[in-house]
């Protein structure tokens, strides 16, 4: 799996970048068929960073999430949780198993008992 971190109109410090490839690695235990994740950290203006992860996985088009704020250490972190819930929600979406039963298995919750033409409630 390939973890790639680039930036543009600035620079992202090695230290800050060991900490994003860590977390990003995080996204395996929530997946397991993603085969690459890329993280843009675009430095716009000195105030504004903007964080962007673009994820591929076997058998799905990539995942998109994307963020801004100052720091690009916390930026990032929103944008990792935006991409978790993604993933999550398509790992549960292909792995849903409570697909609609046949006709043929519900099962009625009360039986309904056979009223006989002298046993009607009414009657007691």
């Amino acid at each position: 799996m390939q973890i790639e971190v680039t930036s543009r109109h600035g620079t992202v410090s090695d230290d800050v970048r060991r900490h994003l490839v860590q977390k990003a690695e995080k996204l395996l235990t929530y997946f397991e068929r993603v085969t690459a994740i890329q993280v843009t950290v675009d430095f716009e203006t000195p105030r504004l960073t903007k964080v962007e992860i673009l994820v591929d996985a076997e058998h799905k088009h990539d995942f998109v999430a994307n963020d801004q704020g100052e720091d690009v250490v916390a930026t990032f972190d929103r944008v990792l949780h935006k991409m978790e819930q993604q993933v999550k929600r398509y790992k549960e979406r292909i792995q849903d198993h409570r697909r609609d039963r046949p006709m043929n298995e519900i099962v009625s919750p009360d039986p309904v008992p056979d009223l006989m033409a002298g046993d009607s409630p009414a009657a007691e």
